[in-house]
């Protein structure tokens, strides 16, 4: 990992784009995928995690459980087992969550259903965590 952050391509000054990337996200996107073992991805709300850092349009999700292609952050599918299936569009992602049942919006992120062991992520928050302090 340390070697990844290192050797990171995108660190000069004027690399960093809020928007289609490359910004934080994709960094943390690049040294994820130099750990395939830890299947993560970042959740849909994390615009420039489809941003080609190293110029391939089409390659493996960083979770390594599916694939991904992307024309340049702008638009893009994303079909993985982790991941879910994911339509991006100008960063913003619409997509169904298939391993954990839940829908991905745009700007809310992922909503998902109830499961035996109670809500999956995000789950409701008490009322009292809501109206903050007294």
């Amino acid at each position: 990992m340390q070697a990844a952050i290192a050797g990171y391509a995108l660190h000069n000054q004027g690399d960093y784009r809020a928007w289609p990337g490359p910004n934080s996200n994709t960094f943390v996107v690049a040294v994820l995928d130099t750990v395939p073992e830890v299947h993560v991805a970042l959740p849909p709300t994390a615009i420039g995690k489809d941003y080609p850092y190293d110029g391939r349009w089409l390659r493996r999700t960083p979770s390594g459980t599916g694939v991904a292609l992307t024309l340049g952050g702008y638009a893009g599918v994303t079909l993985g087992w982790v991941e879910g299936i994911e339509v991006n569009l100008l960063g913003a992602v619409v997509g169904f969550d298939l391993r954990r049942p839940a829908v991905k919006l745009p700007g809310l992120g992922r909503l998902g259903l109830l499961t035996p062991l109670g809500w999956s992520w995000p789950a409701p928050q008490p009322r009292a965590a809501l109206a903050g302090p007294p």
